[in-house]
């Protein structure tokens, strides 16, 4: 099921374009059309670069949800009741293959981001350290959208994840600091899983103080597999019984 996962998403051209061209589109955009105005010392791009990171795992692993809903509504599922087959492998591989997509796309915006003046000092320690949080992450949010596209009725309503997943990082501290938002959005950004991971991110390629934000973005990201991996077996297992 891995293997059939990984290959789909080969084939899936446009797709693996987009999740690697839109962020750096938006990178691009925030450095050197916005990041004058935000900070003048051209110091942004530091402090910008870990969240479009987040950005780019989170649109892509939220695009796992298209393929598991063509699979529930395109009768691949019927073909393998009658196969002695586990309920979470086949989620497991669309799981697996977000994770290998996800791993290149990284390393291609890490690497954009250096040409564009991102200078990360982080040690060999902290890298393995970000590589783990980012594993973590990329697997919660992968089986979260593996249950969204249980639940979907196609692939089409199943994208729409992905539009979420590209506006959720705007409301953390991903492109700004929550502290110049209006009061309901600050609470809002302050309290959501997005601004903890990418702030342990950020402390970990460029120094900054994290304190209790790598506890927080480890409990979210724990707390949001467990539930999305049971959530989306449950579902699985109804669709597949009708």
């Amino acid at each position: 099921m891995i293997g059939r996962s990984v290959r789909l998403a080969r084939r899936n051209v446009d797709t693996l374009i987009m999740a690697m061209l839109l962020p750096l589109m938006i990178m691009a955009l925030f450095v050197y059309v916005f990041g004058g105005a935000i900070d003048r010392t051209g110091g942004y791009v530091d402090y910008v670069v870990p969240g479009i990171v987040l950005l780019c795992v989170g649109f892509g692993a939220a695009s796992t949800a298209v393929p598991v809903a063509a699979d529930m509504s395109e009768g691949m599922i019927d073909r393998l009741r009658s196969l002695p087959i586990h309920p979470a492998a086949v989620l497991a591989g669309h799981v697996v293959a977000s994770v290998v997509r996800n791993a290149v796309s990284t390393v291609i915006v890490v690497v954009a981001a250096i040409a564009m003046g991102f200078r990360p000092d982080a040690s060999v320690l902290e890298w393995l350290a970000l590589a783990g949080l980012l594993l973590l992450y990329v697997l919660a949010l992968s089986w979260f959208a593996a249950g969204v596209g249980t639940a979907a009725r196609n692939a089409e309503s199943a994208g729409m994840a992905g539009f979420f997943m590209l506006f959720l990082p705007y409301l953390s501290s991903a492109f700004v600091d929550p502290s110049t938002m209006p009061g309901p959005l600050r609470v809002i950004s302050e309290h959501q899983p997005i601004t903890p991971v990418t702030e342990t991110a950020r402390g970990l390629l460029t120094g900054t103080p994290i304190g209790n934000d790598a506890w927080l973005a480890l409990a979210w990201s724990l707390g949001l597999l467990l539930a999305s991996v049971v959530a989306a077996t449950a579902l699985y297992r109804r669709r597949a019984r009708r």
